[in-house]
C-alpha cells in the first residue's frame, strides 16, 4: 500500500493501479479486474473522480480513465508535503516554546544541548542580532554556515555600535579566500580581529549575557552546540576569551605610512600570517599568491629584518611596532 500515507485505502488504491491500465472502462470491468463488486468499484470510482485522479465518460455504461499520475498524485504527494512541511514548523515553535518554559521552570540551569543543525543557526543569529554592546568570538573550523554567510548583518550592527572582538585560529584565516573576501573587508567596517596558532573551542559571546559553544561530534557527523546561560559557567567563558585575546596577535591591515623603512598593507599582513604559524601554502592561499611570489617575499621580508627563522622575523617584527 505506497499511497497510504496520501489518504488512499488499499480498495481506492487498487482500483486506481488498475485503472491506469485500463483507459475507458466500465465500473463493471473494473470490478472484475479488481475482485470487487460493481457497486463498490463504482462508489470507489466516483471517488477518484471527486478527487481528481480519474475522469468520468458520458455514455450507457459510463468509463472510466485515470488521470495521467504525475500529475494527479504529484498533486496530492505536494499537498502532502505542505501538510508535513507545516507540522515541522509547529514542532518547532512548540520546541522552542518547550525550552524556554524549561529555563523559566529551572533558572539554575546553565547550558542547554542543540542538536539540529537549524537550531544552531538560530541560536547564533539571536545571540549576535540581539547583542547591544558587544560580540565575542573564537572562530576556528569546521562550519556550520559558510564562512562569510554572516558578513553583511555584522557589518550593519558594526555600523549601530556594537563593537566585534574575533580571534581568528591559523585554520579560520587560512581558510580559501576566507582573509580577503570575510575577514579583511569586517576588519576595515571596525572588526577588532587578532590570531592565534589554536583556539581551544569554537564560541560567541553576547553583551556577556550568554554565549554558544558549537562543536561537532565527529568528523563530518552531526553538529552540536551548548547554549550557555548567565552562570559561573558563562563567567568563565568570558574570562577565558579575555586570556586568548590578550595572548592573541593583531589582525590587519595597519595604517599605511610613508616613512621610509615603515612596512606597507601587505608587509603588515605577510608578518601576522607568519606569526600565527601559517605554512607557505596557506599564505599563498589566503593572500592570492603563487608559490614562488610567497616564498620570494617571506624571503625578502627575513633578509630585512635580518633574521634566520620565522620565529626570529617575528620577534624583529614586534620589536619595530609591525605587529
Amino acid at each position: 500500500m505506497e499511497f497510504n500515507v496520501l489518504g488512499f485505502t488499499a480498495d481506492t488504491e487498487r482500483v486506481y493501479t488498475a485503472l491506469v491500465g485500463m483507459p475507458r472502462s466500465t465500473a463493471a470491468e473494473v470490478a472484475e479486474a479488481c475482485g470487487l463488486t460493481a457497486p463498490a468499484a463504482g462508489r470507489l470510482l466516483s471517488g477518484l473522480v471527486r478527487d481528481g485522479l480519474a475522469v468520468r465518460s458520458a455514455g450507457r455504461p459510463p468509463t472510466f480513465s485515470a488521470a495521467a499520475p504525475d500529475v494527479a498524485v504529484g498533486a496530492l504527494i505536494q499537498e502532502r508535503e505542505q501538510q508535513l512541511g507545516d507540522a515541522r514548523a509547529l514542532v518547532q515553535r512548540l520546541v522552542e516554546t518547550h525550552r524556554e518554559a524549561g529555563r523559566i521552570s529551572h533558572p539554575d540551569m546553565a547550558a542547554e544541548l542543540l542538536t539540529d543543525r537549524e537550531d544552531i543557526s538560530r541560536a547564533v543569529y539571536r545571540l549576535t542580532a540581539g547583542a547591544q554592546r558587544e560580540v565575542c568570538a573564537f572562530d576556528r573550523p569546521p562550519y556550520v554556515d559558510r564562512p562569510g554567510s554572516n558578513l553583511d548583518a555584522q557589518l550593519e550592527r558594526q555600523r549601530t555600535g556594537v563593537v566585534h572582538r574575533v580571534i581568528y585560529d591559523r585554520e579560520a584565516v587560512a581558510w580559501p579566500g576566507r582573509l580577503q573576501a570575510d575577514i579583511m573587508p569586517s576588519i576595515r567596517a571596525g572588526e577588532q580581529a587578532r590570531m592565534r596558532p589554536e583556539l581551544p573551542l569554537k564560541l560567541v559571546l553576547s553583551d556577556g549575557r550568554a554565549a554558544i559553544i558549537p562543536f561537532s561530534l565527529a568528523p563530518g557527523g552531526q553538529s552540536a552546540a551548548y547554549l550557555i546561560h548567565p552562570s559561573p559557567m558563562l563567567v568563565a567563558l568570558q574570562s577565558l576569551f579575555e586570556a586568548q585575546w590578550e595572548r592573541a596577535i593583531p589582525l590587519g591591515e595597519g595604517p599605511v605610512s610613508a616613512e621610509p623603512g615603515q612596512p606597507d598593507a601587505e608587509t603588515r599582513a605577510l608578518v601576522g600570517l607568519l606569526a600565527s604559524g601559517l605554512t607557505d601554502a596557506a599564505i599563498a592561499r589566503t593572500q592570492g599568491w603563487s608559490a614562488r611570489t610567497t616564498q620570494r617575499r617571506i624571503h625578502r621580508l627575513m633578509t630585512e629584518l635580518g633574521a634566520a627563522t620565522r620565529f626570529q622575523t617575528g620577534l624583529a617584527a614586534a620589536r619595530r611596532g609591525w605587529l
